[in-house]
């Protein structure tokens, strides 16, 4: 595969810029923004970074919703050759500290309404020189600039960058701290060419004039995406998708609110003609299809779908059957991927086909899996559950932990693998069966047991709307399998109901030996599963 002789992002939007300057980059909700206006605002916004003591190599830290503001700070921080730093507006004051403090955050640019959370540990961030509040109503913060009051600065010149530049990618955190992915640029382009050029029978470009020539020739034949992230922009999977959308000459819709609503989105998918969807499994699938259920019959109009994308979580084969239901010209693709790389697997359903089952995929030429005794790839069709592994584009590793560097991005007879910790299995013919992260397997009487894989099964009952598995110390076994579940509206089910119908699914070892129901299965914002959350919860009741 032939790489861009610069492989640096703002080299690449610029000339995404100069070869389709009147061209919709990004709408979010009601707002849209050219790539001409992009293209200024961030020059701008880079120029006043710099005024203001940002250098190149320093961290810039969003702590954003979706906005366009949120993609003008990455493509200045592009331009200055700062680095990027996403912060999940979830968080709270001790969990943004730890992102600011770890990274070494020069700049902060933050909504108003988030400024509280500043509070209580400004003086623990000597580093921290620049805060930045975009207006939302809010008073300005105590040290703060305004964001629009910097846009008044003069474009900054361009200026000659390379591939080695960096974005910190900082993961959800849910079974421990977030830990910073660092991806070079070189890298991250290289990982994105799967879902853009590749996938589409396409060349890589080899110069950033060739990537704007290949755009815009895209665009004006109809065949760029218009990609809608479910996700918000501080998840990777919405800022990797709109990366690789924006360079096949592509328009990237995001939602305007504040809280993920399926009404809004479908609502977007009509106005703008989105042909890609791209969201993160089942929870956002499943407010996505009841909404769709619930519109009278025909209102609708989802021709325009080509591909729904998910990843980063599990999609069921149930939704998936929704999906086809409603968007019948959509090819439906199921990734595993991860904030350290991939994909580690894809799942693939045509238009009218039947999907998989939950949790199948098919393994790219470039996966493995790793045999837990030896360290080294299994044979495909040994049988040997081991964690997934792939070769090619990754991360450098993260940010100050070089143990967990070495331990996630190993080397093995010369050959550089990322292995997140996804357990699986790939059998003769490529076809994985995915069991679930390593890190929270549990294990009962001796045997190992993977929440995915119990989740996805307690999922397909009826009256379970939402759940979650985690590991609780038990006397006799060491660990028993608990669910930590919701109900789905106007349903009532037992205990036993749902231990019977598992147990009709999973071998005896697996079925939940507990259940804990709670009003609404806590998820991050892109998604995620908390079992920090879900053990809370079994030690509460």
């Amino acid at each position: 595969m032939h790489l861009v002789l610069s492989e640096n992002w703002a080299t690449l939007w610029e000339s995404l810029a100069d070869a389709q300057p009147l061209h919709t980059a990004v709408v979010v909700g009601t707002q849209t923004l050219t790539w001409q206006q992009l293209d200024d605002r961030a020059s701008r916004l880079c120029a006043a970074f710099a005024a203001n003591g940002v250098t190149p190599g320093a961290r810039v830290a969003e702590l954003l919703y979706n906005c366009p503001e949120y993609l003008e700070t990455v493509f200045a921080a592009f331009k200055l050759r700062a680095t990027p730093v996403n912060v999940n507006y979830r968080y709270l004051g001790e969990e943004i500290a730890h992102v600011l403090v770890d990274s070494g955050a020069r700049a902060l640019v933050f909504h108003g309404s988030l400024g509280d959370r500043l509070s209580g540990i400004r003086d623990r961030l000597p580093e921290l020189e620049l805060l930045v509040q975009v207006d939302d109503g809010t008073p300005l913060v105590d040290g703060a600039v305004w964001y629009h009051d910097l846009l008044a600065a003069d474009p900054a010149p361009r200026v000659s960058r390379d591939g080695d530049d960096l974005l910190f990618l900082y993961t959800g955190g849910t079974t421990g701290r977030p830990k910073g992915v660092m991806w070079r640029h070189v890298d991250l382009f290289g990982a994105l060419a799967f879902t853009g050029y590749l996938s589409a029978g396409l060349d890589v470009p080899d110069t950033p004039d060739d990537v704007g020539r290949v755009a815009a020739e895209l665009n004006a034949a109809g065949r760029s995406p218009v990609n809608l992230c479910a996700p918000p922009l501080m998840h990777g999977t919405a800022l990797f998708l709109a990366m690789s959308a924006f360079v096949m000459g592509g328009t990237v819709v995001l939602l305007g609110g504040r809280r993920f609503d399926a009404d809004e989105l479908w609502q977007l998918v009509r106005d703008h003609g989105v042909t890609q969807l791209s969201i993160v499994g089942d929870a956002f699938a499943r407010p996505m299809v009841a909404a769709l259920d619930a519109a009278p019959p025909g209102s609708n109009d989802l021709s325009s779908l080509q591909r729904i994308v998910s990843t980063g979580a599990t999609l069921s084969a149930d939704h998936k059957r929704s999906f086809q239901h409603h968007a019948r010209n959509a090819t439906i693709i199921d990734m595993i991927g991860a904030s350290e790389g991939g994909p580690f697997a894809i799942s693939m359903t045509a238009p009218g086909s039947e999907p998989p089952d939950t949790s199948v995929f098919m393994a790219p030429p470039n996966a493995v899996v790793l045999d837990d005794d030896t360290g080294l790839p299994a044979a495909r069709g040994s049988g040997v559950i081991g964690m997934l592994a792939v070769t090619g584009p990754m991360p450098i590793g993260y940010h100050g932990d070089p143990a967990r560097t070495a331990a996630t991005f190993r080397v093995i007879d010369g050959v550089r693998y990322t292995v997140p910790g996804d357990y699986a299995t790939i059998e003769a013919d490529g076809t994985v069966q995915l069991l679930g992260r390593g890190s929270v397997c549990i294990n009962t009487g001796g045997e190992k047991v993977y929440p995915e894989e119990v989740e996805v099964a307690a999922r397909t009952h009826p009256a379970v709307l939402d759940c979650t598995v985690v590991g609780m110390p038990d006397a006799r076994f060491g660990e028993s399998v608990t669910l930590v579940a919701s109900r789905a509206e106007g349903t009532s089910v037992s205990d036993v109901d749902v231990f019977e119908h598992v147990r009709g699914l999973l071998a005896a070892y697996k079925v939940p030996r507990r259940i804990v129901w709670v009003d609404a299965v806590y998820r991050s914002p892109s998604g995620k599963a908390d079992y920090g959350w879900a053990r809370d919860q079994t030690a509460v009741t």
